[in-house]
């Protein structure tokens, strides 16, 4: 592995990596950890107790944070006819046509939510290869496939920090909680949102301790590991 340079050092000196910490101390020590010339994103990561291998073990939902992302989030439609016009006027950043979907099928993706009306299923589902592994596909459980009259709804709710997460094949779950310069509170309150989801999403199938590992980290900063008995109560 690669020696870490001098900044990253600096901040992983803050953290006690024997240490299990309350979600405020983390928040404010994610905070303290930032080096970086750029605002960072603040991420959560779980490591849950399911199996992912079976359908009915599966850890997915969508969650809109009280005080939103910090960024500017992309919005791509796939729509034709008047539920383009629609989404267009709603604040939708790409209209995904034909030549649109010839690019993702070449590998294009930059965009950061993906909506689409269940008649452009049959198109978007050739995209999977492409859109499935970076987590872009339209899904209806997910609330990314839903006619035309939603679409105004979907796009305000993706622009203003609407985050879907879903257990990946190692059993770990990953979701955004805002910006290192947000405050103290607004961190705590979406990681609060998000802690409160996963919750809801256990799978009645699911056995033993559910939140084995929760840690928090700032974009290229140290983990902080916090404690799954504190963080989830």
């Amino acid at each position: 592995m690669p020696k870490r340079g001098r900044k990253y050092q600096e901040a992983a000196a803050k953290v006690n990596r024997d240490k299990l910490y309350t979600r405020a101390e983390a928040v404010k020590l994610v905070k303290e950890t930032v080096y970086t010339k750029f605002d960072p994103t603040v991420e959560v990561h779980f490591r849950l107790g399911v199996d992912p291998r079976h359908a009915d073990q599966q850890v997915r939902d969508v969650v809109n944070l009280p005080h939103g992302l910090g960024k500017t989030v992309r919005v791509l439609v796939f729509a034709e006819g008047e539920d383009a016009t629609l989404a267009q006027d709603a604040g939708a950043d790409i209209i995904a046509d034909d030549e649109v979907i010839k690019q993702i099928q070449a590998g294009w993706t930059e965009f950061d939510v993906a909506i689409a009306v269940p008649s452009m299923m049959g198109k978007v589902g050739r995209l999977g290869r492409v859109l499935g592994p970076r987590g872009l596909m339209p899904n209806p459980r997910a609330g990314t496939v839903a006619p035309g009259s939603d679409l105004p709804r979907l796009i305000e709710e993706a622009k203003a920090g609407r985050v879907e997460f879903r257990v990946d094949k190692t059993s770990n779950v990953h979701a955004p909680i805002g910006k290192a310069s947000f405050s103290e509170q607004q961190l705590l309150d979406n990681l609060q949102t998000v802690i409160e989801a996963i919750k809801r999403a256990r799978p009645a199938s699911a056995k033993g301790t559910y939140v084995r590992r929760v840690v928090l980290a700032n974009t290229m900063g140290p983990g902080i590991r916090l404690d799954p008995t504190e963080a989830i109560s």
